[in-house]
């Protein structure tokens, strides 16, 4: 009798096991599935959204010798008819107006009301009436990617105006910097018997640290949330975007951290949401998501996939390198393959300026080099500015 509820207790067992085994099996191929899914997604949203890019430059090429749009430091934009451009240049801190005109005095009109508008306008408003972002709008939805609306910031006003700007205080700032004398003329080669007229438009100086100051509330709070140091957070903000809200790469990368969808973007959102998601350029203009999502990327990188090693200040290094380049690429670069764990161990052999100095010296490609130091090198200035 024992034997036969021995045995059958065993076949009970064995049955339970093999139905863990294939429910276990039955997960693992849904998540491959769905993973598949997200990946025919991404590219599918991928080729669409730069077969649209091509083709709105292909429209202003009717117009424009060189039809420029909106970069990692610099915000374009283009009148509806497509003959006035406005260039917003964080980096160099200027703003830089050209326009098509008849005369030099619906030139003058042109390029003053281009730079009032410049000055006021906030990322939801430049964002909703960009004609590119309207088609990019209907390939997020068909795409089933997480969307969001950008939120109201102001790009300008607080750097330029002491308080909000009124018509008055437009006016006065517009009728100082466009005059005739600084507007410069030259013959356009694509409309005939056309001229285009153009001004540069000096920001106040610092403009990128006042700048910071708009984001200053959801740094603090997500870099406490995520056990991040806040300078760390500025520094890579101003490393990566120069703080142009609307900033994109060729990657692409999009927004204030430079978060690319299917990589950072992917990973921080199964942080943060226990989700499989992949976002659109649409959430990650918005200002909150993406700082939110680049300080939970940091938090990932320092606390899961550079985990290993010791010091703090080596672990810091690696993962401001490895936020530009990748976890697999630092590891690459001290032992030549994609092992973190293996890497790890001769990090933790190393004092930390050798960690840095190897860094410098050893990274795959130049660019997370001079990344490193840059964002090195801003820390204390943020850290002066706002403390730890």
């Amino acid at each position: 009798m024992l034997k036969i509820v021995l045995s059958t207790t065993l076949l009970c067992s064995l049955a339970l096991a093999l139905d863990k085994v294939d429910s276990i099996e039955s997960l693992k191929n849904e998540f491959i599935q769905y993973q598949s899914s997200q990946a025919i997604h991404f590219k599918n949203y991928e080729k669409m959204h730069f077969d649209a890019i091509k083709q709105y430059k292909k429209d202003l090429s009717t117009v424009w010798d060189e039809p420029t749009l909106t970069t990692k430091n610099t915000i374009v934009s283009y009148a509806p008819d497509k003959r006035t451009r406005t260039n917003i240049d964080f980096k160099n801190e200027e703003i830089f107006i050209q326009t098509f005109a008849k005369t030099p005095k619906e030139a003058t009109l042109k390029l003053k009301l281009a730079l009032a508008k410049a000055v006021t306008i906030d990322t939801k408003s430049l964002f909703n009436n960009d004609p590119l972002q309207k088609k990019l709008s209907t390939i997020r939805k068909q795409n089933k990617m997480a969307t969001s609306l950008v939120n109201a910031k102001p790009i300008l006003s607080p750097i330029i105006f002491s308080k909000p700007p009124t018509k008055k205080s437009v006016r006065i700032y517009v009728d100082k910097h466009i005059k005739y004398k600084n507007i410069k003329v030259i013959k356009s080669k694509k409309v005939k018997h056309s001229r285009i007229y153009t001004t540069r438009v000096k920001m106040p100086s610092n403009t990128i640290l006042k700048r910071s100051k708009i984001y200053y509330e959801t740094i603090k709070k997500e870099s406490r949330r995520q056990n991040i140091p806040m300078p760390l957070v500025f520094a890579v903000i101003h490393s990566e975007s120069s703080f142009n809200p609307l900033a994109k790469s060729h990657v692409p990368a999009f927004g204030l951290m430079q978060i690319v969808a299917h990589s950072a973007g992917r990973d921080a959102y199964k942080y943060l949401y226990n989700k499989n998601r992949l976002v659109s350029s649409s959430y990650l203009y918005n200002s909150k998501n993406n700082i939110k999502m680049g300080t939970a990327y940091l938090h990932i990188l320092y606390y899961k996939y550079l985990k290993y090693i010791k010091n703090e200040d080596s672990k810091l290094y690696c993962t401001i390198a490895a936020y530009n380049t990748g976890a697999g690429n630092v590891a690459w670069a001290f032992t030549k393959n994609n092992d973190v764990k293996s890497a790890a161990k001769i990090i933790n052999t190393m004092n930390s300026n050798a960690v840095y100095n190897y860094l410098i010296k050893n990274l795959k490609y130049d660019e997370p080099k001079y990344y490193l130091q840059k964002v090195i090198s801003r820390m204390p200035i943020y850290n002066r500015l706002y403390g730890v």
